[in-house]
């Protein structure tokens, strides 16, 4: 039979089982036929519900998609038995198809009846495919940002839905940016290259940026409008520049007429309260202020308000409304209204539940004595809700003692007046033992380097403070990300165990180093240096461990070699091993070098080959280093032992070591026996970028007192032929955390680095000169050269060269004579910010502020004639080469008046290492 019998009654029994999905009314040419097969219009008007067989689907309307593909998708299948009326085949089919998003419009029409067989017809009108997009109104920064925020895909298909969504993402990425009024619309065409596709272009119109011209606050009797000024982090007012008029200028002397210099010199660096005092009456600003308007920070912004009052005692605080009006320039004014209430303050604290420990000790670990202000973020912090590395807290003294299932709920027992009773009511459960202590994601590293590590071992009691110890231990292994170190503990509350699954993610730990080049009348020069981190000396000779290297068991390798022709070579050998033994921490190092400095350089800036063989400085040594972790007083003491032997050889070397008692070592062999003890104690967090701890390292260097024992020494031909001294230095470094976490994943944090550093070389015959080896070098960045060949300790200290005398009133670029020190003193204080943590590249950025000075005496040692200098720099650590670093840095004490800032400044750079 043609199709002629498509039915209206069978629209409307689709509408009635579909709604939503038929809503929508037949083309104007699928028309109500006037002859019906009478079969057909009997089974549609029954009441009488029937069987019916489908015999054939057919599927119209498509364009791109399959037809058996999207019969399939319906669920309707010839021979499906079909009841009707009352059957759902047909509007679960419906809704399958709609579900795909794939469509506009789906119709199912009856167009034949056979019997009781019954022949289908599905019509569907594809949606729109999208080509393209495209922006108009907006920058090419601001194209490419919105690329990635619309979440428009070509080649899907485009809904209403897919319209309305990406508008809303481009008006809230420009509301974010302050563009209140920003307003969109859409220009679509047929694209006439792709059949049933689109091009969107969308016409963005973003108005004025709306700025805060004013934030003010009503009601804050007890609490200054600054000081809450100060909690909008993402709120802030415009930066104003307001000048006095002529009249109401201070006079500070003759004020208009001094120069920026003169400022600098006279007020800049000797006292910032001065200059404050100097420009205050001229003008008031805020520098780096951002006044865009963003309405999820400033809810933000409201909340930290509410818990700066709750953190003041005033808990009832309230926000009772805020008011936004704009100013003739389009300027945004909020009036933020406030409810202080009252101010309460700590009142009596009780104690319920706890057997452990008493009242009395349980009380002065909370610290919070009656009549202290109310806080009661302090009070969760101080219950150990709050978890944190540092402990200290009531939850951490039961944790630490097993007791994992402990908790302490703080209820308000009493409120009188502005006083608040507390009541703490404690649960401390059974102790937990740790049952299993599973290892994963340490795909290179074996399990029993990771193991070793562990503080957290099976049969023991749980102990949150070992937990945080052994991530601290892992982290400073270097092999994995620091940021991923996940203990997962399970508790068993049934049976009072824990299981602990600690989750690893591998990260490269090696480092390579490789440059080469040719010099005229030099040669090949260059570098090739790797370091293996985590190496395993067991498997060397294993063919099937080379993947590309044997690796896993924790051991150190490093080996580098540096040319630069016949001026210059250098070779350097050592391996250590963390765990000799493999019992305990106690390390093994062994070293070798030997260096070659030939002085073969002539007047035209060519090289002499030939007085490379006559005229050089060669060094030759060995090191042999025990380390030992000790128990007391406590464990992140270390104390290592080092025997060392090196041979300063000289070969017509003329007034290169002439010393200042007419010693001449041109062509003299010196040897140097020493033993060193360091003790020292590590208690960072992390290696990378260490957010909290320190590092405390004490030591001394001796050789024995040869001119003691044989008095002829000291009037020998080279009295240095057995070098004597003793060297002490000790290096104190802390890292705090200033404020708090930020970014998504907490990462982002300002720690604050002060480092003192101290070194001092002595003599044991005060006939005898000091050693010209071993001395101290300051200034520069602290990179080796070749008094590095000598043992000097080469000092960094940004903003300097490598100054020669200890006046810092003498600008040691004037110096010719260099004098190389046997003291020196040096004071470092650093805030940084980490822009990435991703151990992959670890990004910060510094500003410093160092003071050093060194000294070839102590009857000249005066500690407080130090040299200044204050910078920025940035750091980027990347696994294979190691610390890049860029420095920045004036010296205070190098600037002279009338002189050029930036004549005082110097740049600085770092491979491989962070300078001491």
């Amino acid at each position: 039979m043609p199709k002629l019998l498509r039915l209206v009654p069978v629209l409307l029994f689709c509408v009635i089982v579909s709604g939503k999905v038929l809503a929508q009314q037949p083309a104007a040419n699928d028309t109500i036929p006037t002859a019906i097969d009478p079969a057909l219009e009997e089974m549609i008007n029954s009441k009488n519900a029937k069987e019916y067989n489908l015999a054939g689907i057919k599927v119209t309307g498509l364009k791109r998609y399959d037809e058996l593909l999207l019969i399939s998708i319906s669920g309707l299948s010839v021979g499906d038995k079909i009841v009707y009326p009352g059957g759902d085949n047909f509007s679960k089919a419906i809704m399958n198809l709609w579900n795909q998003k794939l469509f506009s419009n789906i119709q199912i029409f009856f167009i034949k009846l056979d019997g009781r067989d019954l022949y289908i017809e599905v019509k569907v009108e594809e949606r729109p495919a999208l080509s393209n997009f495209s922006f108009k109104g907006v920058k090419k920064t601001e194209q490419e940002d919105l690329e990635g925020k619309t979440g428009l895909v070509k080649g899907r298909v485009v809904t209403e839905n897919t319209r309305l969504t990406s508008v809303e993402n481009i008006k809230k990425y420009f509301v974010e940016k302050g563009f209140k009024s920003v307003e969109v619309r859409i220009d679509e065409k047929l694209d006439p290259n792709m059949n049933n596709a689109v091009i969107l272009t969308y016409d963005i119109v973003k108005g004025k940026k709306v700025r805060i011209n004013q934030l003010n606050v009503f009601g804050n009797d007890n609490v200054s409008a600054n000081r809450l000024k100060k909690k909008f982090k993402g709120t802030k007012e415009m930066s104003k520049l307001t000048l006095y008029p002529e009249a109401e200028k201070p006079v500070f002397g003759d004020v208009k007429k001094m120069t920026f210099n003169e400022w600098f010199t006279d007020w800049g660096f000797l006292s910032l309260s001065k200059t404050k005092e100097l420009l205050d009456p001229y003008f008031r600003f805020k520098l780096f202020s951002s006044a865009k308007y963003n309405e999820k920070k400033y809810e933000e912004d409201k909340e930290s308000i509410l818990e700066y009052y709750n953190s003041l005692g005033f808990r009832d605080a309230v926000i009772v409304k805020d008011t936004f009006y704009y100013n003739k320039k389009g300027n945004m004014n909020i009036d933020l209204k406030v409810e202080e209430g009252r101010k309460y303050y700590f009142g009596n604290t009780t104690w319920r539940g706890n057997t452990k420990y008493s009242d009395s000790i349980l009380t002065v670990l909370l610290g919070i004595k009656k009549g202290d202000i109310y806080n009661l973020e302090t009070l969760d912090k101080r219950l150990g809700k709050q978890l944190t590395p540092e402990g200290g807290d009531i939850s951490g003294l039961y944790m630490d003692d097993g007791y994992l299932f402990f908790r302490a709920e703080a209820i308000e027992s009493a409120v009188y007046s502005d006083t608040i009773d507390h009541e703490i009511r404690i649960v401390e459960g059974p102790q937990a033992t740790v049952r299993n202590v599973t290892i994963s994601g340490n795909d290179r590293t074996k399990d029993y380097v990771v193991r070793r590590e562990l503080r957290t071992v099976p049969g023991e009691k749980f102990s949150r403070s070992d937990v945080i110890r052994t991530q601290r231990e892992i982290a400073n292994l270097g092999y994995f990300n620091q940021e991923k170190i996940n203990p997962n503990i399970v508790p068993n509350q049934e049976d009072g165990t824990v299981d602990i699954n600690w989750g690893l993610e591998e990260k490269s730990s090696d480092q390579l180093e490789l440059s080469a080049g040719w010099g005229g009348g030099i040669g090949l020069t260059g570098t090739l240096g790797v370091s293996f981190n985590n190496f395993s000396i067991k498997n060397i000779f294993k063919k099937t461990a080379w993947d590309p290297l044997p690796t896993g068991d924790g051991q150190k390798l490093s080996i580098r070699v540096q040319s630069n022709g016949q001026a210059f070579r250098s070779y350097n050998f050592s391996f250590t091993e963390p765990w000799l033994g493999g019992k305990k921490r106690n390390s093994l190092t062994f070293s070798v070098f030997s260096t070659k400095f030939s002085n073969g350089g002539n007047f035209f800036g060519g090289f002499d080959r030939k007085a490379a063989d006559t005229s050089y400085l060669r060094t030759l040594g060995v090191s042999l280093a025990l380390g030992k972790q000790l128990k007391w007083p406590d464990d992140f003491f270390t104390l290592i032992y080092s025997l060392n032997y090196t041979q300063y050889k000289l070969r017509n070397y003329p007034g290169f070591f002439r010393l200042d008692d007419g010693t001449d070592l041109a062509n003299e062999t010196s040897t140097n026996i020493s033993l060193k003890l360091t003790l020292s104690r590590s208690s960072i967090d992390q290696p990378l970028f260490p957010k909290s701890g320190s590092n405390f390292t004490i030591s001394g260097q001796f050789t024995p007192p040869y001119s003691l024992f044989n008095r002829d020494i000291v009037n020998s031909k080279n009295p240095y032929k057995f070098v004597e001294f003793h060297k002490w230095r000790f290096t104190g470094e802390w890292y705090v955390p200033i404020g708090k976490p930020m970014g998504a994943d907490r990462s982002r944090q300002f720690v604050l680095k002060a480092a003192a550093k101290y070194g001092f070389m002595g003599r044991y015959n005060s006939k005898l000169n000091y050693s010209p080896f071993e001395r101290f070098q300051v200034g520069d960045a602290g990179l080796t050269n070749n008094f590095g060949l000598l043992g000097y300790d080469i000092i960094a200290h940004r903003g300097y060269p490598v100054y020669s005398t200890s006046d810092p009133k003498i600008n040691p670029d004037q110096q010719s004579a260099s004098q190389f020190f046997t003291i020196f003193n040096k004071y470092t204080l650093e805030l940084r910010y980490p822009f990435s943590t991703n151990p992959n590249s670890t990004i910060y950025g510094l500003t410093f502020f160092e003071a050093a000075n060194g000294w070839y005496d102590y009857k000249d040692y005066n500690p407080f004639r130090l040299r200044r200098s204050a910078g920025v720099g940035m750091r980027f650590f990347l696994p294979m080469f190691g610390l890049l670093g860029f420095d920045y840095g004036i010296g205070i004490d190098r600037y002279r008046p009338g002189g050029r800032l930036r004549d005082a400044a110097r740049f600085t750079f770092m491979l491989g290492f962070e300078p001491e």
